[in-house]
């Protein structure tokens, strides 16, 4: 693990719950009292079977839904008392965020792609274009730029996710089973990738994952299981 700002708590869940009420008025529990620190350029696998909630813990982690109890932190603080205004901000600064499926903007190109949350943060077109162009570069597809989606492959549009998520230089990459699409030669590229910027600019990685190369290349493993999470290296 790099050593840059080792030990700061980047991002934390406190007794995490997530539940729901069934149309018949029961409950159905996805988390019940999760609680998670990741460290500055940490890197953290989360494992478990399909259907634990790992995509859900990932989206209240990554602020994309809020808890029914508990607290997530980002850099210190406590985002559930946030606006949903506020709370995007939060997200667009702090978060970045790799889906399994890229959800790229198919009208705009792959440089206007990784420049959108810059510009969403206000940040002027001029270095905006500057700072993708130099993500671009640094995930492979710098003669890729002006290319929409569908003119690239399934590695290259998560490339460019991967670019975009880093777009705001975000203390957190959470990445949701990233390479599941992909073919074991372009999982093992992106995997490769996703270790290599963590080295370069000290991102801590959160990775739901039901590769076991990829988790095994982590500092800890974690697993989801029956609403709670613990550590368990040997979980695969």
């Amino acid at each position: 693990m790099t050593d840059r700002h080792a030990g700061r708590v980047v991002l934390a869940g406190r007794g995490l719950v997530k539940r729901y009420t069934e149309e018949d008025g029961s409950e159905l529990v996805i988390l019940d009292g999760v609680d998670i620190e990741v460290s500055a350029g940490e890197a953290v696998a989360i494992v478990g079977a399909s259907g634990a909630g790992k995509s859900t813990l990932l989206h209240l982690l990554g602020c994309l839904d809020r808890p029914t109890a508990g607290t997530v932190l980002i850099e210190g603080r406590a985002v559930d008392e946030l606006d949903d205004r506020e709370l995007a901000a939060v997200r667009n600064r702090s978060i970045g965020f790799v889906f399994q499926f890229h959800h790229l903007l198919r009208e705009f190109t792959a440089l206007e792609n990784v420049m959108m949350p810059q510009l969403i943060a206000g940040v002027p077109e001029r270095e905006a274009a500057e700072r993708a162009h130099e993500l671009l570069r640094a995930v492979g597809l710098a003669e890729r730029t002006s290319h929409r989606s569908s003119q690239l492959s399934g590695g290259e549009q998560q490339r460019v996710a991967v670019a975009r998520a880093l777009a705001n230089e975000p203390a957190v990459l959470i990445a949701d089973e990233p390479s599941g699409n992909l073919d074991t030669h372009t999982s093992e590229q992106l995997h490769a990738l996703f270790f290599e910027l963590r080295r370069e600019t000290g991102v801590a990685l959160v990775l739901a994952t039901h590769n076991r190369e990829l988790a095994e290349q982590t500092d800890r493993i974690l697993l989801l299981k029956e609403g709670h999470l613990r550590s368990n290296d040997s979980s695969l």
